[in-house]
């Protein structure tokens, strides 16, 4: 092998280029030799690791630089460390809790105009002894954390918002509710790290009475519980809330569906509920007319029939999962009103001429959903629960029995004749109308509500 030995090497006259061997080579640097970079180094596969500057712990803000790894030492204070601006693909940062008191002052990382984990919100290191690496991919993620990490760095932050009739606040979660119709304004849409979805119920307007003995269904019931939520959800409750983003979302509360003002019998439908993709659909009128086959309507939850040849109404019309609401219950042969479906149940057949049928029940929510005053919503239920969306009940034809609407605002039936005006649905409950008797009194279903729940801290 031969050598060559000098002091330096420096490239011909203009050419400013040094080669070391042709292509293939392998250039070896033997062990205990030391090479000094005083310049700037290209293709040297810098995204792979770090120069971690021990001789110059942190104790206060800086600006990092590409290529360098720092010991942060919070022990005085909160520290933050900007990533460096206009990075490119591969430029790679890391930084450790030198001391281990990131838990008590964080370490917050600048992400400096560039995304963090592709969202535009700072990280933070909040965990003793904590060390992450970080590598800069594009512009859509930004800066990633690699390595060993197995969590997110990102900043904590929680969903901010405003609007509805009544706000309510409990424990680290707050609650809009809307008995009429508005705007739910986002000013703050969240993260993962904190919370970026909403917890909603979404009940719309009962339906109307038939002009004889039928009853209204419950308007259709929604309800959806974010991960980040702890409230005891109904059985009807979906798995997941509502993602936001930072805008106004109109909010629209429908209302109760008015009785048939003479025969043929039909009522009107409840109005429909909106929040953001979430639509109830207003409850089914309830039917009565003798001899013709006519049918109930069909909504959130149908209406029921006032005679043998009326068909009910269905529920979960149009089809959700979880389903929304039930069918309307069947009349008597001889002549009674079934009650209108609820969220909870189908309206119950009637028995007979002297019995008519009960309202389907509604479905109870946890009262932890409210907060410390949720005794002004929905209507008593189980313990720790209160109901909503529960059919009216049917009407009789010749006794003076007086039959129970479903619980959650349903409306009592009425009888005999002296006694036929019928109790509408509870208002924001989405309570169907009780049946009626005729000229003699039909009722109205009940208006709906939108609830909003979220944490924000």
């Amino acid at each position: 092998m031969s050598e060559v030995k000098v002091n330096k090497i420096s490239p011909r006259t203009a050419c400013g280029t040094v080669q070391l061997g042709d292509s293939g080579d392998t250039i070896t640097i033997p062990a205990g030799a030391t090479i000094t970079n005083n310049g700037t180094q290209t293709g040297f596969g810098r995204t792979g690791a770090v120069n971690w500057q021990t001789g110059s712990i942190k104790t206060g803000d800086f600006t990092a630089s590409n290529g360098e790894g720092y010991f942060v030492n919070t022990t005085s204070g909160a520290v933050t460390v900007t990533l460096p601006s206009s990075p490119s693909a591969g430029n790679i940062v890391a930084i450790a809790d030198y001391a281990g008191t990131a838990a008590t002052n964080a370490i917050t990382i600048g992400r400096n105009s560039s995304p963090f984990e592709g969202a535009t919100v700072n990280g933070q290191i909040v965990i003793n002894r904590q060390v992450v690496t970080l590598v800069y991919v594009d512009g859509t993620q930004g800066w990633i954390p690699v390595g060993e990490n197995d969590s997110s760095f990102l900043t904590p932050s929680y969903v901010a918002a405003s609007g509805g009739n009544t706000t309510l606040t409990c424990g680290n979660f707050k609650t809009h509710v809307f008995t009429g119709p508005g705007t739910f304004t986002v000013s703050c849409a969240g993260n993962s790290a904190g919370a970026n979805t909403v917890s909603y119920l979404v009940v719309a307007g009962g339906g109307g009475s038939g002009y004889w003995y039928g009853a209204g269904g419950a308007g259709g019931y929604r309800e959806g519980k974010a991960t980040s939520d702890t409230y005891t959800a109904s059985p009807l409750g979906a798995t997941t809330g509502v993602p936001v983003s930072a805008t106004g979302y109109p909010i629209t509360v429908g209302g109760g569906g008015a009785a048939s003002p003479s025969s043929p019998g039909l009522g009107t439908n409840g109005s429909n509920s909106i929040f953001s993709s979430i639509t109830s659909a207003g409850g089914g009128a309830g039917i009565g007319v003798s001899g013709p086959s006519c049918a109930a309507g069909s909504g959130g939850s149908g209406g029921s029939a006032g005679y043998a040849s009326n068909a009910v109404g269905s529920g979960n019309t149009p089809p959700v999962s979880p389903p929304q609401g039930n069918n309307g219950g069947a009349a008597a042969p001889s002549g009674g009103g079934g009650g209108g479906g609820g969220a909870g149940a189908v309206g119950q057949t009637a028995p007979g001429a002297s019995q008519p049928g009960d309202g389907g029940i509604g479905v109870a929510i946890g009262t932890d959903f409210f907060g410390p005053t949720s005794g002004s919503y929905g209507t008593p239920g189980p313990a720790a629960g209160r109901y909503f969306a529960g059919g009216g009940s049917g009407a009789n034809c010749g006794t003076s029995e007086t039959n129970p609407g479903g619980a959650g605002g349903g409306g009592f039936g009425k009888g005999p004749l002296s006694t036929w005006s019928a109790n509408a649905g509870t208002t924001n409950t989405g309570g169907g109308a009780g049946g009626g008797g005729g000229s003699y009194g039909n009722s109205a279903g009940g208006s709906g509500i939108v609830i909003i729940r979220y944490k924000f801290q």
